[in-house]
């Protein structure tokens, strides 16, 4: 026991200010930090399933999930010092050189940890909101320490740092409420009773529930095509990402299809006028394949 004690006790080195530290010193604050980081994560965790069944706003519950799991590290840091019986003070001159060296050589990771806590802050772009960014666009996932995960509309994950949230123009589709804007387009025969296709069209979108009746939709006859009279229903709907308005578009034509249908309209398709000029007569005969077929050698 005498062997243990000594060595339990035997120091290993002494700071300039005097300081001893022994085995049992370092053993105990090595088992503390780590019961500590296991402590804290799993408290991180519980945290976050009690927010998420309380109804919490998903970014105000990664808010304070962060703020939680910072502030018991910087306790156990401090709890640490404590048990190595260091004073905060004399590190000071230690973390102003590691915060220079720190400061030149992560940079971009410096960077991206405070661009996420201002994405968290002035919510910009939150947990939930459909984005475009570049050439894709999707749902954000997750805003984490470096970078933001967005899942674009095919179902493959974007990993964006977060100072590129901030640095380059992204169009938040849901920023401030869930109202789009579409229309859809067509175009019917020439001869068609253009005041009835009106009156379907609008009947057409009124049906649909996602359409709001306020803006109002409103139909346009946008043009007299080569082949067709073109329409246009325009209205506002609400819809979380670009697959249920594609999904709503999709409904009207459905719908369009079918009431067109019940009073004759046609719905226009390419169509050419072929005028032959010939200084003798000749004779223009229709053949059907089934008679090149019998006729064929």
């Amino acid at each position: 026991m005498s062997e243990f004690e000594a060595f339990w006790n035997y120091p290993l080195f002494r700071l300039s200010s005097g300081i001893q530290l022994t085995v049992s010193q370092i053993v105990l604050t090595l088992l503390v930090v780590i019961l500590g980081l296991v402590l804290s994560w799993y408290l991180k965790r519980l945290l976050g399933r009690q927010l998420q069944k309380s109804n919490v706003d998903p970014n105000a519950a990664l808010v304070i999930q962060r703020i939680f799991f910072y502030s018991v590290l910087i306790l156990l840091f401090i709890t640490a010092l404590g048990m190595l019986r260091i004073p905060v003070t004399a590190l000071a001159f230690i973390s102003g050189a590691v915060a220079i060296g720190v400061g030149f050589g992560a940079q971009a990771v410096i960077n991206n940890l405070i661009s996420g806590w201002i994405l968290m802050s002035e919510r910009p772009v939150r947990i939930g909101d459909f984005v475009e960014l570049d050439d894709n666009r999707g749902v954000v996932e997750s805003i984490g320490n470096r970078s933001t995960r967005i899942r674009r509309v095919d179902g493959v994950h974007l990993l964006v740092p977060n100072s590129q949230m901030l640095e380059r123009i992204v169009i938040n589709w849901t920023l401030v409420d869930r109202k789009f804007r579409t229309s859809v387009r067509l175009g019917v025969a020439y001869g068609s009773p253009v005041r009835l296709v009106e009156k379907l069209l609008y009947q057409a979108v009124a049906e649909q529930s996602e359409v709001l009746s306020e803006p109002k939709p409103f139909v346009l006859f946008d043009d007299f095509g080569d082949s067709a009279l073109i329409f246009e229903a325009v209205f506002w709907c609400q819809a979380r990402a670009e697959r249920e308005l594609r999904m709503i578009r999709s409904d009207i034509r459905f719908r369009l299809d079918e009431l067109f249908r019940e009073h004759g309209i046609v719905i226009a398709f390419p169509q050419r006028d072929v005028h032959i000029h010939a200084k003798t007569p000749f004779e223009i005969t229709a053949r059907t394949s089934a008679d090149a077929t019998r006729e064929a050698p």
